[in-house]
């Protein structure tokens, strides 16, 4: 799983300067959702890697801003499902800083998590994609790193 991983990284990052000489082809304001899908892998020290599924939706409301939420389940050892509230920050219209706090929930335990995150999104013929990078932080028990890559869509 994680040689898939990293060659969809890889893969994605070959492809960067083709996609930036197009630039995005939608708009915000006429297209503000967008919806993505992540495969990833979330590490902790106590579990090493789990491999991770997740879902993303924004709502973007600015130049600057979109709002929405990010549900996640890393499996394996770490079974554990993450539901964050996130604002997403475009630093510039492809490079984004996502930070939100939300719920991880192992078995019947729930604990309070805290995301920041940073994702680069390329946008190939109206489809996302952005490999991604994201801490969170676990107060009084162990982080965790997410690591992935996510296809989206704007609509």
């Amino acid at each position: 799983m994680r040689l898939q991983i990293a060659t969809g990284l890889i893969t994605a990052l070959a492809f960067a300067p083709t996609v930036a000489a197009k630039g995005n082809a939608h708009h915000w304001q006429t297209s503000p959702h967008h919806l993505s899908a992540l495969v990833g892998t979330t590490y902790t020290e106590e579990c090493g890697n789990a491999f991770t599924l997740g879902i993303d939706y924004e709502y973007r409301i600015s130049d600057f801003l979109g709002l929405g939420f990010v549900a996640e389940y890393a499996f394996e050892d770490l079974d554990a499902y993450t539901y964050l509230l996130v604002a997403d920050l475009h630093i510039t219209n492809r490079f984004i800083a996502q930070i939100g706090p939300g719920v991880e929930v192992h078995g019947s335990h729930k604990m309070e998590v805290a995301r920041l995150g940073f994702l680069y999104e390329f946008e190939i013929s109206g489809i996302t994609v952005s490999p991604q990078l994201h801490y969170d932080y676990h107060r009084n028990h162990e982080s965790a790193v997410v690591a992935g890559l996510a296809i989206g869509m704007s609509f």
